[in-house]
């Protein structure tokens, strides 16, 4: 599983690593990425999600039923790929 946020889509950026002498060598700047349950109320279970910090705020902001549409409108996740639990 490749490691992206199915909220916000966040995935890992490329950049440089800077030493004193200013020579540059790429590097990975990777997501802050959990998995984490919830119960999905509008379905009557348990569903687990790898989100971000950032999409684990959206969640508290807007609901987990409209920030689930949200992402599906976006492309981000689609409904076969949110595992169920019970």
């Amino acid at each position: 599983m490749s490691r992206i946020c199915q909220i916000t889509g966040k995935k890992a950026m490329v950049g440089n690593n800077v030493s004193h002498s200013k020579r540059r060598t790429k590097r990975v700047f990777d997501v802050n990425l959990f998995s984490k349950k919830f119960y999905y109320v509008e379905q009557d279970c348990w569903i687990t999600l790898r989100i971000s910090a950032a999409g684990l705020r959206k969640i508290n902001k807007v609901g987990l039923h409209q920030a689930l549409v949200d992402a599906v409108n976006n492309g981000y996740c689609d409904w076969k790929t949110i595992k169920v639990i019970g």
